[in-house]
């Protein structure tokens, strides 16, 4: 039953006009109702699935946007990225939270959630129950922020572009920042991808300080996507053929990331509720209300 469930639920959340936050939650009450069919092998499936989705989106984007972007929020990345980590760091300490997994969760709040962390993880010299918790409490934290960030936007007064610039700081993922950006609308969507990228650029130097640090020549590993995002938006940008084609890419592609996340939510299950526990996970919430707040602000003075 939950197999033709699954099914079901991916080809509705194929569906132009479907929101992005229905197949998720969609995702997740199948995941915490009859479960996941195929545990071993959606987590590849989101993996491919979202990097495809990106790239697609850049097809939608102009390269111009795209460095202006980079440029003015370099800064403002910069910044909240050193104060959620020193600030993860300390909440850890308070809570009694392992060294190791503090440090996970703080580079996932602070960078791009999941891929973060796996890049971290070599240089910390981190367990695998360690990396597994850390994602899993990233991961259910992404999850509520696709269904809590578009209302409080909304509640907020933000037009597109400044929702999309707060999700892109705020929310773990690249996933869900995406989502919550297509599912605000008003230009939300194109600030957001470009700023979420440029703030996962920053894996390569944490990754290489922390290697240094622990005393381990450890390599990094920087996302695919991100490269292959800017080279689409630097073909359309370049080539103004491609303009109409591309956007229809980018729109299939955002329709596609409806699919992504529901099998997103496939991974939430109550084994995987229980094995996270009570102090990573209010780490987690209290270090994610903290980027939250940092990031409105920045955005606000700015």
């Amino acid at each position: 039953m939950s197999r033709v469930l699954v099914v079901l639920g991916v080809l509705v959340a194929l569906v132009p006009g479907v929101p992005p936050a229905a197949a998720l939650v969609a995702g997740i009450a199948i995941g915490l109702g009859p479960g996941n069919p195929w545990p071993k092998h959606t987590p590849k499936l989101v993996k491919q699935g979202l990097a495809l989705c990106v790239v697609g989106l850049g097809f939608g984007v102009d390269l111009g946007v795209v460095a202006r972007v980079g440029a003015e929020g370099i800064v403002v990345t910069a910044l909240a990225i050193v104060l959620t980590l020193g600030v993860g760091i300390g909440l850890g300490r308070l809570l009694g939270v392992d060294r190791v997994l503090t440090v996970l969760i703080a580079v996932g709040t602070a960078i791009c959630g999941g891929s973060a962390i796996a890049a971290a993880a070599p240089a910390l010299d981190a367990k695998d129950e360690q990396v597994g918790v850390a994602i899993g409490t990233v991961f259910l934290l992404n999850a509520a922020a696709l269904l809590v960030f578009p209302p409080v936007g909304h509640a907020l007064g933000m037009d597109g572009p400044t929702f999309g610039r707060w999700a892109a700081l705020a929310i773990h993922d690249t996933s869900s920042v995406v989502g919550a950006a297509s599912a605000y609308g008003g230009g939300a969507l194109a600030i957001a991808t470009t700023t979420k990228l440029a703030r996962a650029l920053w894996i390569a130097p944490l990754t290489l300080a922390l290697s240094w640090r622990e005393g381990r020549g450890r390599k990094f590993v920087l996302p695919w996507f991100i490269p292959a995002f800017l080279a689409a938006a630097a073909l359309v940008s370049l080539v103004p053929a491609l303009i109409g084609p591309g956007h229809q890419v980018s729109t299939v592609a955002k329709q596609a990331l409806g699919a992504v996340l529901f099998l997103t939510g496939l991974g939430v299950s109550r084994q995987g509720l229980a094995t996270v526990g009570p102090r990573p996970l209010v780490l987690g919430v209290a270090l994610w209300a903290f980027a939250s707040a940092v990031g409105l602000l920045v955005i606000r003075a700015g």
